[in-house]
C-alpha cells in the first residue's frame, strides 16, 4: 500500500501499519527467548476500513524480514502468520516444532498479555 510505514514497537509487542498517522494494522506478538529466541506472532489485526488492501501480508512480510535482520525466527500462533508463511515458504522458514510448543506453553502462562 502506497505511503505505508511499518514500525516495530518491540516494548509493546506490536508491529504497525501506519497510514497517515494512523495505525491502521498490527500483528500483536511477543519474544521467546528459550528454548531459542524467537518472534512469536499471536494476533493480526486490521481496521475495517482498510482491510483488503494487503496490510495483513505486508506486516506479515515485514515480521519475517525483521526477525532474518536480527538473526532469529518466526514461531507463529497468530492463524493468519500461519497461513501466510504457507503461502510463501520462501520468505518464511518454517519453525522448529520445539519452537512452537515453547511459544503455546509460554502464552499459555501469560493469558494477561493477549
Amino acid at each position: 500500500m502506497d505511503g505505508m510505514e511499518i514500525r516495530d514497537d518491540r516494548a509493546a509487542g506490536r508491529l504497525e501499519a501506519v497510514v497517515d498517522g494512523e495505525v491502521v494494522g498490527r500483528i500483536e506478538y511477543f519474544v521467546l527467548d528459550d528454548p531459542a529466541p524467537a518472534l512469536v506472532p499471536v494476533h493480526t489485526v486490521v481496521e475495517a476500513a482498510h482491510e483488503g488492501k494487503g496490510i495483513a501480508g505486508s506486516l506479515a512480510r515485514e515480521l519475517y524480514a525483521l526477525a532474518a535482520r536480527a538473526g532469529t525466527v518466526v514461531a507463529p500462533l497468530c492463524p493468519y502468520v500461519v497461513r501466510w508463511a504457507a503461502r510463501h515458504p520462501d520468505e518464511a522458514p518454517a519453525a522448529d516444532p520445539e519452537l512452537l510448543r515453547a511459544a503455546k506453553q509460554w502464552l499459555a502462562e501469560h493469558p494477561e498479555r493477549f
